[in-house]
């Protein structure tokens, strides 16, 4: 098997493959659910989700824009800001080369605003392959000032998260990101615009106890890990075994915290549905 450092073209359409940056095409993925075979062309075919069991494999920043954006619509903000080692945390400023080399990105979110099915709005996504999507500082700022574009310019905001929480190595200044992303968060909602978050595996850590969890519609790929801290942790605390799945997506639908599972196939024309119904709402009231 050989890595290479995944391409990144223009507004970014760079191929991801599950669990690696990039795999050579004689090179054959074994599904991490049901064990099934399967080649990278035949992934990249069904959206990165094996067609056996359904089994959703964690996909880059990009690669989500350019499944749920319509085409050449999507523009970048904010691509400038990097994050520096402010802290002088030991270690970070290796760890920060090694996630810029391993995602092609500066840093944990991508923003921007593009058209969804022909519906203007601003978006995020979060990238599993940097630093497993932690929130540092420049994060929180990028997806603020995303709420805060979208506010003035009265537009929704759709997000799709993927973080194991905020990043340690910022100490309390990454954590201040929670407060500051959900203040962000309420002001575009007094506007009385829409928010929809679409969570995928893993949401977990400060992500979801700040804005992932505060749309106005929380959308969830099948099989997301979903929570705040890991299971074994709360079982260790309460002293009591967890539900089987009780971390997943299909166990917090069964229990009302997130409104629906959405198959990755099924998501521009789901959000595109669900923004129409929002600006007809809008346009019927004034």
């Amino acid at each position: 098997m050989i890595f290479q450092k995944p391409k990144n073209t223009l507004e970014g359409r760079g191929k991801p493959t599950p669990g690696v940056s990039e795999i050579v095409e004689d090179t054959v993925i074994v599904c991490d659910k049901c064990k099934k075979t399967l080649t990278p062309d035949e992934l990249e075919r069904e959206m990165h989700v094996c067609p056996y069991c359904r089994y959703h494999f964690k996909i880059n920043a990009r690669q989500r824009i350019h499944n749920i954006a319509d085409d050449g619509a999507f523009v970048e903000f904010d691509k400038e800001l990097i994050p520096r080692n402010i802290l002088g945390f030991p270690g970070y400023d290796e760890k920060l080369k090694a996630a810029r080399l391993q995602s092609a990105e500066q840093d944990s979110v991508v923003c921007g605003q593009c058209e969804i099915g022909g519906n203007k709005t601003a978006i995020f996504v979060m990238d599993p392959y940097f630093m497993m999507g932690s929130m540092g500082y420049v994060a929180g700022e990028k997806i603020t000032r995303t709420f805060e574009r979208a506010a003035c310019g009265g537009m929704p905001v759709v997000c799709f998260t993927a973080s194991g929480g905020a990043r340690m190595q910022e100490g309390v200044i990454s954590l201040m990101q929670m407060a500051k992303t959900s203040g962000a968060v309420k002001r575009h909602s007094d506007a009385g615009n829409l928010f929809i978050s679409l969570l995928t595996d893993p949401t977990t850590g400060g992500v979801t106890a700040s804005f992932a969890m505060e749309a106005d519609i929380i959308l969830a790929e099948p099989y997301a890990q979903i929570g705040f801290a890991g299971s074994r942790v709360i079982e260790q605390t309460i002293r009591k075994k967890l539900p089987s799945g009780f971390q997943r997506a299909e166990f917090h639908l069964e229990h009302g915290f997130i409104d629906n599972i959405v198959d990755r196939k099924r998501q521009k024309n789901y959000i595109s549905q669900l923004l129409q119904i929002h600006l007809k709402r809008e346009a019927q009231a004034l």
